[in-house]
Order: C-alpha cells, then structure tokens, then sequence
C-alpha cells in the first residue's frame, strides 16, 4: 500500500462523486480530565451537520458520504478511536461518550445540530438529545437501537478484531477484512485499513481503535469478548431511556442487511416522542455502502430544519 496521509483519498472519492474537495482540517480539543477529542471540520463555515460513527470506525467513515451531502459539517472520533485518547476505564458506551460529544459542540459549532449517529454514534447521539437538548436541533441515527441482537452482526466484528493487534503491513490487514466479507471493494478495503490504522516505532501496523486491543486481551484470556466489564456494567443500567428522553425528531435509518430487526425499530418508533422510519437496502455500514443514498436523507433533514 502506498504511502500517503489521511486526506489523500479525497480527490480520487471526490472525483468519483463528481464534486470538487471541499475544505477539510483536523480539529482538536482538550477535555477536562486532559484526554484529547480529535474531529474533522468539513467546509468554510461553521457546521449544520455533526456525525458520530460506530465502534471500530473513525471520523473518515463519512467522508465519501459528506461529499455527496456539501455542507458545512463536524466528524467526531469518539474516545478511543481514530485520533481521539482511549479511556482508562473502556467504558465505550453513548451515556459515557455523550459529554464529550457535547464539549465538542461547544467548542466548534454555534447553533444545534443535525446529529447524525451510526451504530455506537447512534445510541451516542441519542445520549446527547436527551441530556443536552438544547444543542441538537434533530437525530437520524442509522441502524442501532438499545434491543439489538449481539449474537448477530456484532458476533462477526469481535471475531474480526479478536486476533493479533499488532501485524507488518497494511496489506495483511486488508486480506483479513475481505476474508471476512468486510470493506467491500480492494480500494475500499485499503482506504479503511490505511485510516483505521498506524504504524509504530518499531514498524508493526496496529489499528488505532481500542476496541481490537480489548477484543484481542479477552480472547487471548479465555473471556466473553462481547462485551469489556467495564462497559457491561453501564449498560446494564442503561437501555432505551436515552430514546424515551429525546424530545428532537429522530429519523431512524434502518439496513435491511443491517445489525437491527422490524420489530426493534418498531419500538424504537414506540418508545420515541417523534421518530420515523426509512428501511435502505445495505447491510449496517449504510454510509460506506451507499453514501449517495444517505446522504440525500439528511439533505432532507436539513431541509426540514
């Protein structure tokens, strides 16, 4: 794999969307408790749109799906991936990621936001509207709710990132992804690798997200690499009272191939004071399988606003 640098991959992505490259800068912010929240500010002014990805992801998921879009927009790396510090505790949960998201909203947005959540991000985004309302102005979160099934989609990501943590090229990294159906294209598959990883001192590549560390540690002990106990504990007091508190409107983005069933987004519908529903048909990772097609669902979002 070449080498390069985190914005390489634009002009090629930018080209193939038939825009131009917008202004993009990586942003960073010191929380209180001296970890870093690193982002990427998309455009000249100041944001309408800030997006949270899911576990094992980073700010760049969004990128292809922020061209089609264009308009000015915030990608957060939630703690523990991408740029972003890892927590001591790998308490990696939306009620624990939610003052973070919100101390980037602060600091670099100056009006509430469409916040957009996949996955992680979505039950994140959730989090934030229901303990900080007045900085989100509406929710879409794409293909997660509290009721998920782990012994599906989710099952098949540990078992991806179980293995070694630490490899000597890129390319064996993404070998493994397209063995395990994940990346899609080869091209694909090494813009997400490349974004999704580093290289040590030593010269070993590892990925950059604590999750793989975590998945790796439980595995090599013999443990339930499902869930860190850290995180298990806080999510056994959580569920779907963040959904219930959000008074935004949420579309809810559900993949027909995805990690969410009828009957869950059913009740998310239940549960919320104002949700709807669109079904799209990709599997989970909606916005790396057709950003063109999610894309124009927020424009309608922010047409709504």
């Amino acid at each position: 794999m070449p080498e390069t640098d985190e914005f390489s991959f634009l002009p090629a992505q930018a080209a193939a969307a038939g825009v131009e490259v917008p202004r993009v800068e990586r942003v960073g912010l010191t929380l209180p408790d001296g970890r870093t929240l690193s982002g990427l500010r998309w455009g000249e002014e100041p944001p309408r749109v800030t997006l949270l990805h899911g576990a094992g992801l980073n700010a760049h998921t969004w990128d292809t799906t922020l061209l089609h879009l264009g308009v000015p927009a915030l990608a957060v790396d939630l703690a523990g991936h991408g740029d972003s510090s890892w927590r001591d505790d790998a308490a990696y949960v939306g009620r624990v990621l939610a003052p973070d998201v919100a101390a980037a909203l602060e600091a670099w947005t100056d009006r509430p936001q469409v916040l957009v959540g996949h996955s992680l991000g979505g039950l994140t985004a959730a989090a934030v509207a229901a303990s900080r309302p007045e900085l989100v102005e509406r929710v879409v979160i794409i293909d997660i709710t509290p009721g998920i099934d782990p012994s599906g989609g989710p099952a098949q990501l540990r078992a991806f990132f179980a293995g070694p943590t630490d490899w000597a090229t890129r390319d064996e990294l993404v070998d493994k992804a397209l063995a395990f159906g994940l990346g899609g294209a080869r091209s694909a598959a090494e813009r997400g690798v490349f974004l999704n990883t580093r290289v040590r001192p030593d010269g070993r590549v590892e990925w950059k997200h604590h999750f793989a560390h975590l998945a790796a540690a439980a595995a090599a002990a013999g443990a339930d690499t499902s869930t860190p106990d850290a995180v298990r504990a806080v999510l056994a007091s959580t569920g779907w009272d963040d959904i219930a508190a959000v008074r935004a409107p949420i579309l809810f983005v559900r993949a027909d191939r995805g990690f969410v069933t009828a009957a869950d987004a059913d009740e998310l519908v239940r549960q919320a004071a104002d949700a709807r529903v669109r079904v799209v048909p990709t599997a989970h990772n909606v916005q790396e399988e057709d950003p063109a097609g999610l894309a124009a669902l927020l424009r309608e979002t922010l047409t709504a606003v």
